[in-house]
């Protein structure tokens, strides 16, 4: 996601569905430089995979 010079509202964020829990998460500031790469939503999620 590249915003430059513009504020976005929360509910225009992107948002992906995490494939162990099914929730749907948002897109975060530190999630940034590697949203594409983000597939769960939490470590938890991560390590119970």
């Amino acid at each position: 996601m590249r915003i430059v010079g513009k504020t976005v509202k929360k509910q225009n964020l992107p948002k992906k569905q995490c494939p162990v829990c099914h929730r749907s998460f948002s897109w975060h500031k530190k999630w940034k430089v590697c949203w594409e790469a983000a597939i769960y939503c939490s470590k938890r999620c991560q390590k119970s995979q």
